[in-house]
């Protein structure tokens, strides 16, 4: 037990010396200096009020209506729990859920941002009060031992024989110990603050589980917006390095289909540079609202990218079937963002030069849903069993949309293909 007690003086010794306990003070301070504020208001009111000739009774209503309207209304302003969630976090070393704290949009946040006010106002007079007194007193009993003896004032109306020699030390001992008494205060009163700070001033169990839903669904947009940078950049980037190793090989000799090679990958870079622009707008945080945003693709733009495709010398066979603008709009974009995802595997992995490469494209719409088939030869030397990220990017948009995917080498007539097969059940309503 003793142990217990030393252990707990040695603690409230030892926060002498940490910056939190002057921080809490601090923080303490900025109530008392509201405080002092309102009781000028409420002084010049107090002497209007008086020379009215009231009765007893109506003048105090009105002295505790002047006490309790002020901070209520100031405190039910939006920006007040803003304004505290900030000293809060600077002075009190208070993490909230919600960072940073925005103002009271809802009457709920409003209440309890009068109630912390509340709070903030009376712990923070009552720590005025306190140091007002010891700093006052304090420097006075501090300069005891250097005065010349006499009778002196040490407290208002209280008086002591000052004899100006080592008797009066005590008095700057206690002075001393005063100040460490105040500090000690502060850092317990603001200790207990930090303590109700997250759950006056922070949110609720339902604004928290609202802002978790809010995080939830910005990370989704944003793991989104990786798969189509993935998608258009890296198809895009497959296109121009094939591009540019037929034009090496051809340049000297068909100098015709070098310029047109060429020509492909500045369209392709031209359109992998729009996309990117496109992802990172999206991204920014501090994007205005409203602002426009390009277009994202869907199958309407299926003809441009194969024709991208082609000019890097690959062969796409293209078979198509069903009104694809009758797809809901979300199933066409993530539709596009596979067979792009399917014609770059292929392009990456398929093991033969471009101009040896054939991949048939298959696309069909029915009652039954979308189905999507991309095959392409490969040989020994491919890679394709990898399953890097644009294969998972492909089961996470299947997935989404309760889609099923087959993915894998399949028997073909020259030889082993590699198909990618995804079906999408749609309802045949345009969206």
């Amino acid at each position: 037990m003793k142990r217990r007690r030393w252990r707990a003086v040695g603690r409230a010794i030892g926060s002498l010396w940490r910056t939190s306990t002057y921080l809490r003070w601090v923080y303490l301070l900025l109530g008392a200096a509201l405080v002092l504020a309102f009781i000028l208001v409420d002084s010049a009111l107090g002497a209007v009020v008086n020379g009215l000739g009231l009765p007893k009774v109506a003048t105090g209503i009105i002295w505790v209506l002047m006490g309790l309207v002020p901070p209520v209304v100031l405190g039910m302003l939006p920006a007040v729990r803003e304004v505290e969630g900030i000293a809060v976090e600077s002075l009190l070393a208070v993490r909230f859920e919600e960072r940073p704290l925005g103002p009271a949009r809802t009457w709920p946040q409003r209440r309890r941002t009068v109630i912390w006010f509340c709070l903030h106002l009376v712990a923070g007079g009552v720590v005025g009060i306190l140091s007002t007194i010891v700093f006052g007193i304090g420097a006075i009993w501090l300069a005891a031992p250097f005065r010349s003896a006499g009778t002196r004032d040490i407290v208002p109306g209280k008086t002591y024989e000052i004899h100006g020699n080592w008797t009066d030390l005590w008095m700057p001992a206690a002075a001393i110990g005063g100040l460490a008494g105040l500090f000690l205060l502060s850092a317990a009163v603001g200790a207990l603050l930090a303590y109700l700070a997250p759950r006056v001033l922070g949110p609720t169990a339902a604004e928290r589980i609202e802002l978790l839903e809010k995080q939830t669904a910005t990370l989704a947009e944003r793991n989104r917006l990786a798969r189509e940078l993935h998608d258009s950049v890296g198809h895009a980037l497959s296109l121009v390095t094939i591009q540019a190793a037929a034009a090496r090989r051809v340049l000297a000799t068909d100098p015709e289909f070098a310029e047109t090679a060429l020509a492909a990958m500045e369209t392709s870079a031209r359109a992998a540079l729009a996309d990117l622009d496109h992802v990172l707008g999206l991204l920014r945080d501090d994007r205005r609202p409203g602002s426009r945003t390009t277009p994202q693709a869907t199958l309407g733009g299926l003809d441009r990218l194969v024709e991208a495709t082609r000019a890097g010398g690959i062969t796409v066979e293209v078979d198509r079937s069903g009104d694809l603008d009758q797809l809901p709009a979300a199933v066409s974009r993530e539709a596009y963002r596979i067979v792009q995802e399917g014609l770059t595997n292929a392009i990456r992995h398929a093991g033969r030069p471009a101009g040896e490469l054939e991949v048939d494209l298959s696309i069909r719409l029915d009652t039954s849903g979308l189905r999507l088939s991309v095959t392409n030869p490969i040989n020994g030397k491919s890679d394709h069993t990898g399953g890097g990220r644009g294969l998972a990017g492909i089961h996470e948009r299947v997935a989404v949309l309760h889609g099923t995917v087959d993915a894998g080498p399949v028997a073909a007539a020259d030889g082993e293909a590699w198909r990618l097969a995804v079906r999408l059940p749609i309802s045949m309503t345009k969206g």
